[in-house]
């Protein structure tokens, strides 16, 4: 008698465990799941156009870290094209952009607001720190949709 309570003990607690050992399985595929649809290393183009107005931006972003290019071809102004690297911040992107227009290379901050497949260029008041653009306040940037870089398929 003794033997078949041992058992039955056993099988029990065997089968509570197995119940544990699923939900914990199922938790390691979900995480699997999800940080595959976020790869390490994501490229992804944008494009603007209004008007006579264009833009280009590929982003390269490798956890919070981004990188990339970004071009403005904006009418009757001059053609600017270069690369940034910066941070994600949340849904904001920013980043120094290093250009050149005009036969000079320059920089300046920029930023992204993250808006479904939609990236919004972000304005506000800046200042020349060691002869680079910088934001003052970037808690005060406007993102008024002046620019908004559509997600395109990259070629």
């Amino acid at each position: 008698m003794k033997n078949i309570f041992a058992i039955l003990a056993i099988a029990l607690f065997a089968s509570c465990q197995g119940g544990t050992a699923k939900k914990t399985q199922a938790k390691i595929d979900s995480a699997i799941v999800s940080n595959a649809s976020t790869p390490e290393n994501a490229v992804a183009c944008y494009q603007y156009i209004k008007n006579r107005d264009t833009a280009t931006l590929t982003v390269k972003t490798a956890g919070n870290q981004v990188s990339g290019s970004l071009g403005y071809n904006l009418y009757e102004k001059d053609k600017n094209s270069g690369t940034f690297s910066g941070l994600v911040k949340g849904d904001t992107l920013i980043a120094d952009y290093t250009f050149h227009s005009e036969g000079k290379i320059s920089v300046r901050e920029i930023a992204l607001l993250k808006q479904g497949d939609k990236l919004i260029e972000g304005f506000g008041d800046v200042e020349e720190i060691k002869g680079n653009v910088k934001f003052k306040d970037i808690t005060k940037l406007k993102f008024d949709n002046s620019i908004v870089f559509s997600k395109i398929n990259c070629k």
